[in-house]
């Protein structure tokens, strides 16, 4: 049976740029003509947006990533949301304006940031049409985004794919085929109360993360019995230790995240390893008449804390968003991981590239049997020595 490999790149808001540090890693091991090594493409939030954007280019894996490096090596907070303080005072004053109107007269999506920018940035950059062409040319099977319907509480996946591809229902979670937009990467980057929910067809939607009972679904459904995925989930320096005091609002805010953005990740790839692991006992002859097929995995996660490297960087915030997060509470010495996830600059960014990277390096031997390289690895360098695309 022919190997249909996904990648699953999971949320995280500025913490995505580690996730082009691993692909950075990975794509050293091809040549420059090759095209990406998986045809399945599975994204929610922020590595909806990535995903995306390597799926338009999947004829030419070198091609993606160097323009995906060179877009978060040079990212800007302000080319994320807008972040001036004039421009933050007149959003939050319009919004509180709007709260005294009445719900019929009130059409607006309430939202602590105003994330035009964004809107604009993905327009410029990604081609959406050559996504069918690329799975005209059989260089990509399919590609998801991961929503979540505020009216049904349930998890959405829009996708994009070859014929074969059914749509699939589940309890609280569907797969529906669409031709993606910049409106699904929006809708599936919402965070919530932070960024406006998006009105897609006659429904409200907000980041995939927040009602996606199973990530693992969407590949699964699209075809895939191979499945590496990027998830954002890091240590915390403070884990286990005894708390002072009740934790203040940020800290709670940033574990409300926390668990949005990694917890049921988690939780599915425990379920898929039983399933698996329960399948090995199973004898051949009655395995082959389940519904079930063991699926191999590939998790590659940060190994030092985000939220510890996001402070490091917090005199970089803009000053408006700083006042803001002053108001409630967050400041560099804060025990929140808020920061990292609102944090576009690129110093931040640049460094969490190079630390995907030498993750991805330290599992090389991993990461190569699971594809199935048997060409020797060329040197090991940095990140920061790697050309990028001016």
């Amino acid at each position: 049976m022919q190997d249909n490999i996904a990648l699953v790149l999971g949320g995280g808001g500025g913490r995505a740029a580690y996730q082009v540090g691993v692909l950075k890693a990975l794509v050293q091991c091809y040549p420059r003509n090759h095209s990406i090594p998986f045809n399945i493409i599975c994204g929610t939030s922020a590595g909806a947006i990535n995903g995306t954007s390597i799926a338009t280019h999947a004829s030419c894996f070198h091609l993606g990533v160097r323009k995906l490096d060179w877009v978060w090596r040079h990212m800007l907070t302000r080319k994320i949301y807008q972040t001036s303080p004039w421009l933050l005072l007149r959003h939050l004053f319009g919004m509180g304006l709007r709260g005294f109107q009445d719900d019929r007269v009130n059409t607006e999506a309430a939202s602590l940031f105003n994330n035009d920018p964004l809107r604009h940035l993905l327009n410029e950059l990604i081609d959406f049409g050559r996504i069918d062409r690329n799975i005209a040319r059989g260089a990509l099977r399919a590609i998801s985004v991961d929503t979540s319907s505020y009216n049904t509480f349930g998890c959405i996946s829009f996708f994009q794919g070859t014929d074969d591809i059914d749509n699939w229902q589940r309890a609280r979670r569907e797969g529906l085929r669409t031709q993606l937009n910049t409106e699904h990467l929006l809708a599936s980057s919402a965070i919530p109360l932070v960024f406006p929910s998006i009105r897609l067809s006659q429904h409200y939607f907000g980041d995939g993360s927040i009602h996606q009972l199973a990530p693992l679904s969407s590949p699964i459904h699209l075809g895939a019995n191979k499945i590496m995925a990027i998830n954002l989930d890091s240590p915390h320096k403070h884990l286990g230790r005894e708390l002072p005091h009740h934790p203040k609002t940020a800290t709670l805010a940033g574990h409300l995240l926390d668990t949005i953005f990694s917890d049921t990740f988690n939780s599915d790839l425990e379920r898929l390893q039983r399933i698996n692991t329960t399948l090995c006992h199973v004898p051949d002859n009655l395995r082959d008449k389940l519904p079930l097929k063991p699926i191999d995995t590939l998790v590659i996660k940060p190994s030092k804390d985000l939220s510890g490297i996001a402070r490091s960087y917090y005199p970089d915030i803009p000053v408006g968003v700083r006042h803001m997060l002053k108001l409630i509470g967050i400041n560099q010495e804060s025990d929140s991981s808020i920061v990292s996830y609102l944090l576009f600059e690129q110093g931040y960014t640049r460094e969490l590239i190079e630390l995907g990277f030498q993750d991805a390096m330290a599992r090389m031997d991993e990461l190569k049997a699971f594809f199935e390289l048997d060409q020797p690895l060329r040197p090991k360098v940095s990140v920061s020595q790697a050309r990028v695309a001016s």
